[in-house]
């Protein structure tokens, strides 16, 4: 009978323990459970993400190569502007209307020293004819003292004027072209719209006045692009030979070019 009841309650015990170990398993089990669903939904998360951005990447992809089509596109439509710019004949770009300026200068002089030599039978004839030649011959003497100061003005300008335009006939000389992508902002669509308008040489550049800049923005289709990057300065530097201030005021150019 004790025997009896001792193994009734091991059997008991064993139930319970057995129950206990269960329970706490099966509450595990449900964590677990759980956390698989949750890392299920994570991944399918993750997947529609993988998918928005592939497409947005896709998307991206086509865009860039758009704007590559549009950007070969515009380099050709530039390149034919070149060639059409280049196809016309070439025009002198060293201070060529400071030449044409100087001719009405030095005919100014010639004109004035023509009025006296004409205005100088007047007063002798005067004498000669009448007694009231005195009267006439004093306002004959003021006329061409009148003109003299004109001519003397004359003379100056005519003369600032040949000394501008004698180096600028002089520079083109020099055959031996120059390296003009040394030059910050020449690239080699710059050097050959230059080279198509007669532009080889630092020195060229270097004596370009106002109204050759005006010019070459026109051809070049800039705007001001000349002083803002300093070309004559940079060509100034260039064409006397003086490499280390070169190489101190303009530190980002490049020693043979700067593309």
């Amino acid at each position: 009978m004790g025997t009896f009841f001792y193994v009734v309650l091991a059997f008991l015990v064993g139930v319970l323990v057995g129950w206990f170990i269960w329970g706490r398993l099966r509450g595990e089990l449900d964590s677990l459970r759980g956390d698989l669903d949750r890392t299920r939904s994570e991944r399918d998360k993750l997947r529609a993400d993988s998918d928005r951005l592939t497409g947005e990447l896709n998307a991206c992809g086509k865009t860039r190569s758009d704007l590559e089509r549009q950007l070969r596109e515009a380099q050709a439509s530039s390149g034919a502007g070149g060639a059409k710019a280049s196809s016309q004949p070439p025009a002198a770009l060293m201070s060529t209307p400071a030449v044409g300026k100087s001719a009405p200068a030095t005919a100014k002089p010639a004109a004035a020293k023509a009025a006296p030599a004409k205005a100088a039978p007047k007063p002798a004839a005067a004498k000669s004819a009448t007694a009231s030649a005195p009267a006439a011959k004093a306002p004959a003497a003021k006329a061409p003292a009148a003109k003299a100061p004109a001519k003397t003005s004359a003379a100056p300008k005519a003369a600032p004027a040949a000394k501008k335009t004698a180096p600028a006939a002089a520079k083109p000389a020099s055959g031996k072209p120059d390296n003009l992508r040394r030059l910050i902002g020449i690239g080699p669509v710059n050097e050959k719209l230059l080279k198509a308008q007669g532009v080889t040489t630092f020195a060229q550049i270097a004596a370009w006045t106002s109204a050759d800049i005006k010019r070459i923005e026109d051809v070049m289709n800039f705007d001001g692009r000349i002083a803002r990057e300093r070309w004559i300065e940079q060509a100034k530097l260039l064409a006397a030979g003086n490499e280390a201030e070169f190489a101190k005021q303009f530190p980002t150019a490049g020693t043979a070019s700067n593309t």
